[in-house]
């Protein structure tokens, strides 16, 4: 049963070290309380994590040659920082950008600069342990923070331990047992672990660096018959000590144990033990799956509830109304102005097609948000991306104003666009600058419109600004209103039509690349293959049977405009 508690706050820094230290982090310089500098405290830090913990708001990646756009109380992930004076420099930036800490790779050496560095900033220093992955990192630290980003403002619990919060929940489990334990998927990846792993063997260290069973040991467990002992059985299995060789300890001896949730197989708990379990422990640990099976079925469909709930929040958000600000808050985009970006497949959705097609199409949209998604996230952590109907949109913070923040946002979305290769001829389409949530429902409206001008396949150009194309679109909506109305075309170029239709000549292609040549014949008639004497005699005809004077500026322009709108006519 899920029974509301009173909202916990969201993950800080102590509890981030409490999870994954010290086999991931280890605390360098500062306090992991979150006692906050002086610009961190402008910025504000927010609740804390318990005894004063500042909140992480975000897990940034920092990149030298980018200028960054942190959300508030960032973690920040130095790649490739080293060097005394750049950890200096790094933290007294971050400082200023509200910041509550820095990882870099260990070993580090925390001089008396780089201490100082933290007591100014505020900000506290982290070590990476080598051989632990910056990726591996990343998708720790965003998990962990992850609980209350959107949805109800308040957690839920099973169990006593906060829905989906496997760590607290290896932790629990490890209690029972007096062990160090990990909570592992079907594919052997780590889902979780407790803490006390120091206490573990070299082999489990490396499963948690690797987020993965290492496949030299599910190889032997495979020959030993250990997994089809676990799936055969509702008990936990006793594994012994796997010979290491060369010199080296044995591993200890590990208790396993299936979690089910019914027939189907979700994943395993895995105890480093020195002995077997004692009957008491022994049920502790199958009591202790069934809960496991239930934080792990409540992740599964929270991760399409959520899925659902984004789409509705970022619809919202776009159309604008009553509801807006709340989905503008939910998304964690209040007050911080960007773009939205439209993303289509080029050319119209065939709404004549197979069921089995239409859920293939389905599919392949969900996945192309997911990645448009993960693509976003990566260059602002805040942004938010979502499907609806067949367009895929996504709002993101820009650092920039005005046509900047436009045209980084079209940059934004040519990088996914190259990144995602051939694969699918795709479009985007990026609204104006909106300089605050309530600037959404316009800017969604001009990506909608320079998305509908390169699907209709004006040009070879795969991103554009409205900016870039407000004048196709106002052709589109010019044949929008014709077809509406069911305006039949009238005036010289439909005489032009009806002539050629009739006589089989090319009137109408002639009055068009004259048009398009500003009058030069020379030019004009090579782009109808002619001769300029012939170009000339039919250009005379055409002034003859449309009523046509060539030489009235307003006449040529009409002339013009339904060239370029009857094209257009009827489309959708």
């Amino acid at each position: 049963m899920l029974i509301p508690v009173t909202p916990q706050p969201r993950t800080g820094l102590r509890r981030v070290l409490e999870d994954l230290g010290p086999t991931f982090l280890d605390l360098v310089c500062g306090d992991a309380d979150g006692t906050v500098g002086a610009a961190n405290s402008a910025s504000g830090s927010g609740s804390g994590s318990g005894s004063g913990s500042v909140d992480i708001g975000g897990v940034v990646i920092h990149d030298p040659y980018d200028e960054p756009v942190p959300p508030p109380r960032a973690l920040v992930l130095g790649v490739a920082v080293h060097e005394s004076a750049h950890i200096v420099e790094l933290l007294d930036a971050l400082g200023e950008q509200g910041a509550v800490g820095l990882v870099v790779r260990a070993p580090v050496a925390a001089d008396q600069e780089v201490a100082a560095a933290v007591r100014r900033s505020g900000v506290a220093l982290l070590g990476l342990a080598r051989g632990a992955s910056w990726a591996q990192l990343a998708a720790m630290l965003r998990s962990l923070i992850a609980e209350g980003d959107i949805g109800d403002p308040g957690p839920q619990t099973l169990g006593g331990v906060s829905s989906g919060d496997l760590f607290a929940l290896a932790n629990a489990i490890g209690a029972l047992l007096d062990a160090p334990v990990t909570i592992e998927d079907r594919s052997w990846r780590v889902l979780a672990f407790s803490g006390r792993q120091g206490e573990a063997d070299s082999s489990r260290v490396e499963t948690i660096l690797g987020r993965q069973v290492p496949e030299r040991y599910t190889r032997v467990l495979e020959e030993r018959g250990v997994f089809q002992a676990m799936n055969r059985s509702d008990r936990p299995v006793y594994v012994d000590p796997i010979a290491e060789g060369d010199g080296a300890a044995d591993s200890l001896p590990r208790v396993a144990l299936t979690v089910r949730a019914g027939d189907e197989i979700l994943g395993s708990i895995w105890a480093a033990v020195r002995e077997p379990l004692s009957d008491e422990r022994a049920q502790a640990l199958c009591d202790a799956a069934k809960l496991v099976a239930l934080h792990l079925l409540r992740l599964r469909a929270g991760a399409d509830v959520e899925r659902r709930l984004r789409s509705d929040l970022v619809a919202t958000a776009l159309e604008g109304g009553a509801g807006a600000a709340e989905a503008v808050a939910r998304l964690g985009l209040a007050e911080r102005p960007g773009a939205v970006l439209a993303l289509a497949a080029a050319g119209r959705s065939d709404g004549d097609q197979s069921a089995a097609r239409h859920a293939r199409h389905v599919a392949e949209r969900q996945r192309l948000t997911d990645a448009f998604a993960m693509h976003l996230s990566a260059v602002h952590p805040r942004s938010a991306a979502a499907l609806v109907g067949d367009v895929v949109y996504g709002i993101v913070p820009v650092h920039a104003g005005g046509a900047d923040a436009e045209e980084r946002a079209a940059r934004i979305a040519a990088d996914f666009l190259e990144r995602v290769g051939e694969r699918q001829e795709l479009r985007v389409g990026v609204g104006p600058y909106a300089r605050d949530s309530g600037g959404l429902p316009a800017s969604r409206a001009g990506a909608d419109r320079a998305l509908r001008v390169l699907r209709a396949g004006a040009g070879p150009r795969s991103v554009a600004r409205i900016a870039d194309v407000f004048v196709e679109s106002l052709l589109l909506e010019l044949g929008d209103v014709i077809a509406e109305r069911g305006d039949p075309p009238s005036g010289p170029v439909v005489r032009l039509m009806a002539y050629d239709k009739a006589h089989h000549t090319r009137l109408v292609p002639t009055l068009r690349a004259w048009l398009d040549s500003f009058g030069d014949v020379v030019t004009a008639s090579a782009a109808v293959h002619v001769h300029p004497n012939t170009f000339r005699y039919r250009l005379r005809r055409l002034a003859e049977v449309g009523g046509l004077d060539l030489a009235d500026a307003d006449a040529r322009f009409a002339a013009m405009l339904q060239l370029r709108l009857w094209p257009y006519a009827g489309r959708g």
